[in-house]
């Protein structure tokens, strides 16, 4: 399938990206800036500037056969200032409105079939420990509000036929991104520990899992209306604590009092303090399966020691000057499956210009020479990196 992708460079979009590839479809992401979403995705995506008009839009529509809506400024950790409401109402409910009526637009024998349009479980508001399905109403706060506009915001679409189904994301938990990139470093050091009383229910996804319920929910047609994409065992937040201390070996029981939160985050804060006991009761029903259903499973997958590598003596070296020059006493290496046959592989791996997809994004890899570059042997590519705020040419 040629699958056009909005927030393509985000947290889940860039892994999604990948995912589709690896699966033989095409990707069009649809972004505001193509020649830096070249640098994270990769050689192989199609880029499309948002910036186009309706009528580019409509054209662009025509030629593609599903659509996977993630775009939306970041929530989480923002003051919600009246300026950042209208931001985040932009990004999530005037976008989708915008894909809708595009899909709308374009002739039934021309359009594409799906739309898979994320949502939040923000949809249901602090509602303590009430067990949430897909069939509960929404919340009446500001988030609350802001996702039941957003999954309304494709109506034009589904009233055109387009099968359409709608995500409420739970919390994404992944390596190099998402939720844990702001909770490891204190919890790496033994500083961690519960948000407010850590009562408060925290529904939550392995970005794999997430993955491939999009993927799924792509070629399934029971895959419509609204869907709680979370896992099937909903934890507190003072669970994930202990967890995420477990898994990391260290001590986790320094409390974050929700005081100093609605301090510095105001309105906002009630996106970590406030409780949701969401269960996944469609994905139940559909039959899912997840590759990571317990919170313990998912948390030293994410943060496990061994992931491949390895650090010992060297029992050979390769026959090279530099080397020879320089003889080092130990080898790291780092050994990782893929499924797909070798050529494809090698192809992908030997694309200088997929280096920033391959790169973990909190590096912020940026290729310098200019672009194409004929890989072989001897060949220099210039980039740079970010290590914290400092940015490093390599």
């Amino acid at each position: 399938m040629r699958i056009l992708l909005t927030g393509a460079t985000g947290f889940v979009g860039r892994a999604l990206s990948l995912r589709l590839q690896r699966d033989g479809h095409t990707v069009v992401a649809w972004v505001r800036d193509p020649a830096a979403a070249q640098q994270v995705m990769g050689a192989d995506v199609v880029r499309v500037a948002a910036t186009a008009d309706d009528k580019a839009l409509d054209g662009l529509m025509s030629e593609v056969d599903a659509v996977v809506n993630l775009a939306g400024e970041p929530i989480v950790g923002q003051r919600w200032s009246p300026a950042y409401k209208r931001r985040l109402t932009a990004s999530r409910v005037e976008l989708t409105q915008r894909l809708a009526g595009s899909l709308a637009r374009v002739s039934r024998d021309g359009r594409p079939r799906t739309l898979v349009s994320a949502s939040a479980v923000g949809y249901y508001g602090e509602r303590g420990d009430e067990r949430l399905g897909e069939q509960s109403p929404a919340g009446a706060d500001f988030l609350g509000q802001l996702c039941q506009a957003w999954e309304s915001a494709t109506t034009a679409a589904r009233d055109a036929g387009v099968r359409t189904a709608l995500l409420r994301l739970g919390v994404v938990l992944g390596p190099e991104g998402g939720a844990l990139a702001k909770l490891l470093p204190p919890f790496s050091l033994g500083l961690g520990g519960p948000i407010g009383s850590g009562r408060q229910w925290m529904p939550w996804i392995h970005l794999v899992d997430l993955v491939e319920l999009i993927t799924t929910a792509l070629g399934d047609a029971r895959y419509a209306g609204a869907i709680n994409a979370v896992a099937p065992e909903p934890v507190t937040n003072g669970e994930l604590a202990r967890t995420l201390g477990r898994a990391l070996g260290r001590p986790a029981v320094l409390p974050v009092p929700s005081v100093l939160l609605r301090l510095a985050l105001g309105e906002s804060a009630v996106t970590l303090l406030g409780s949701q006991r969401v269960e996944g009761r469609r994905l139940a029903e559909l039959g899912f399966v997840y590759r990571f259903s317990t919170l313990e499973a998912a948390l030293y997958e994410v943060v496990g020691r061994d992931r491949g590598v390895r650090l010992g003596p060297i029992d050979t070296l390769p026959d090279h000057d530099y080397v020879r020059r320089r003889r080092p006493r130990y080898l790291l290496s780092q050994t990782t499956y893929i499924e797909r046959p070798i050529d494809e592989v090698f192809r992908f791996f030997s694309a200088a210009e997929n280096l920033g997809a391959i790169t973990p994004p909190a590096l912020a890899a940026i290729i310098r020479t200019p672009l194409p570059i004929a890989l072989a042997e001897g060949a220099v590519i210039d980039y740079t990196i970010r290590l914290g705020p400092v940015p490093m040419p390599w």
